[in-house]
C-alpha cells in the first residue's frame, strides 16, 4: 500500500472508519445513552463472540469483501487517517473519532455512518485484556443504497437535512441478525459470493429505514448535496498537490462559490484549503516511513515550496517536527515487528 517517495504524490486513498487516529477534544456529537439496555443482551453477546472469534481466526481483513474488524486489548492512538464511506459499530469498548473541531464518541451498542471521504485523527479509549475493544467496519456502496431508495419512495431530495460527514447512532436490534449471518459467511467459502452481497443489502435496508435514514439518502442520492460535496472531495484527493481553486469545486458541485463552501464546512467541519492541507501533511507522514526519506523532497512532494512552511504546518497537526515524528513512527513499528 505504501509507495515509494516520487515526484508525483499518488491520490490519496481511503480507509474504512477503523483506522484509528489522534484525538482533540472539542465539540462532543454523540448517541442518546440507553438504547444498549434495550438491546437483546444474548443476540449481541453472540455477535461480539463471532466477532473475536473471526478476528482471531482471519485478523483484520476477512474473507467478506468490505468488512474488517478491530480488536485491541489496551487504548490505542492517537492515529490520522481517512475514513471512506462506511458503517462502523463498536461491540466493546469506546472510540472517539476528531473531523476538525468536531468530536464523535461511541460506545459499545453504537454505530458510525461516514458518509464523505474524510481525513480524521482517532483513538480507542476504552480497551483492556480481560475486555477488548471489538469493532467492525462495512464498507457502504453508494449504487446499492440508490437502488434501496428507489423502492423505498423516498421523498424530495431537497427536503433533506444539511449533509454531515460522520455521525453516531445506536447499533438497532434488527442489524445483529444480519450481521452475525455476514460474519458467518467467512466460514462459508461456497455461500459466500453469493449470500454476501444479499446480506449487505439487507444491512443497508436497514440503515436506510432505521435513524441514520436521511444520512443515508444523502449518500444514494446522486444529485444530493453530500454526493455533490463527494465530488468535491474526490478532486481534491486527486490533485491535493496543486493549488485549490474554490470556483473550480464549486462548479464540480454545481453550486455557487458561496454556497459551495458553506455547504462543505458544515459537512466537514473545514474549508476546501484545510481539507487539502490535512491530506498534504497525512501524506507526507506515509512517505516518511520510507527509510532515508528526506524532509524537504517529501514537501516538495506533496505541493508545499517552503521547507519551513511545512516543518511548521506538520508540527502543528502532529505534535513533532517531521524528521523526528518520522524517524519515532518507524522505531515504534520496529518494536511492534519485534513484540
Amino acid at each position: 500500500m505504501w509507495g515509494p517517495l516520487r515526484n508525483a504524490a499518488p491520490p490519496i486513498l481511503a480507509k474504512s472508519c477503523t483506522i484509528l487516529s489522534f484525538a482533540a477534544p472539542a465539540l462532543v456529537l454523540a448517541a442518546q445513552s440507553g438504547h444498549f439496555r434495550r438491546m437483546d443482551q444474548s443476540r449481541f453477546e453472540s455477535l461480539k463472540s463471532r466477532a473475536l472469534a473471526l478476528w482471531r481466526a482471519h485478523g483484520r481483513e476477512t474473507p467478506v469483501p468490505g468488512l474488517v474488524l478491530t480488536v485491541s486489548e489496551v487504548p490505542a492512538g492517537p492515529f490520522h487517517g481517512l475514513y471512506r464511506t462506511s458503517f462502523c459499530g463498536v461491540l466493546q469498548g469506546a472510540k472517539a473519532s476528531h473531523l476538525g473541531e468536531r468530536s464523535y464518541r461511541y460506545n459499545a451498542g453504537e454505530c458510525l455512518i461516514t458518509s464523505l471521504d474524510v481525513p480524521v485523527r482517532a483513538e480507542i479509549t476504552e480497551a483492556a485484556p480481560d475486555a477488548p475493544y471489538i469493532a467492525f467496519a462495512m464498507d457502504i456502496d453508494p449504487g446499492v443504497v440508490a437502488e434501496l431508495i428507489l423502492e423505498l419512495a423516498a421523498g424530495d431530495p431537497a427536503s433533506l437535512p444539511e449533509p454531515a460527514a460522520l455521525s453516531v447512532h445506536p447499533l438497532s436490534d434488527r442489524l445483529i441478525g444480519p450481521l452475525e449471518r455476514l460474519m458467518a459467511l467467512a466460514e462459508e467459502p461456497r455461500d459466500l459470493p453469493v449470500l454476501a452481497p444479499m446480506i449487505q443489502r439487507e444491512i443497508l435496508w436497514y440503515l436506510l429505514t432505521g435513524p441514520q435514514g436521511a444520512m443515508m439518502r444523502q449518500i444514494g442520492l446522486t444529485d444530493s448535496r453530500t454526493a455533490r460535496i463527494s465530488r468535491a472531495i474526490a478532486w481534491l484527493r486527486a490533485h491535493y498537490t496543486g493549488a485549490v481553486s474554490v470556483p473550480h469545486l464549486a462548479a464540480l458541485a454545481g453550486m455557487s462559490p458561496a454556497t459551495f463552501h458553506r455547504h462543505f464546512k458544515a459537512a466537514t467541519a473545514m474549508t476546501p484549503v484545510q481539507f487539502q492541507k490535512s491530506l498534504r501533511l497525512q501524506e507526507a507522514r506515509r512517505l516518511l516511513l520510507s527509510e532515508g526519506a528526506d524532509v524537504a523532497q517529501v514537501g516538495f512532494a506533496i505541493g508545499y515550496e517552503s521547507p519551513s512552511q511545512f516543518s511548521r504546518e506538520y508540527r502543528r497537526m502532529f505534535g513533532a517536527p517531521p524528521g523526528r515524528d518520522g524517524a519515532e513512527i518507524r522505531r515504534s513499528l520496529a518494536v511492534d515487528a519485534r513484540a
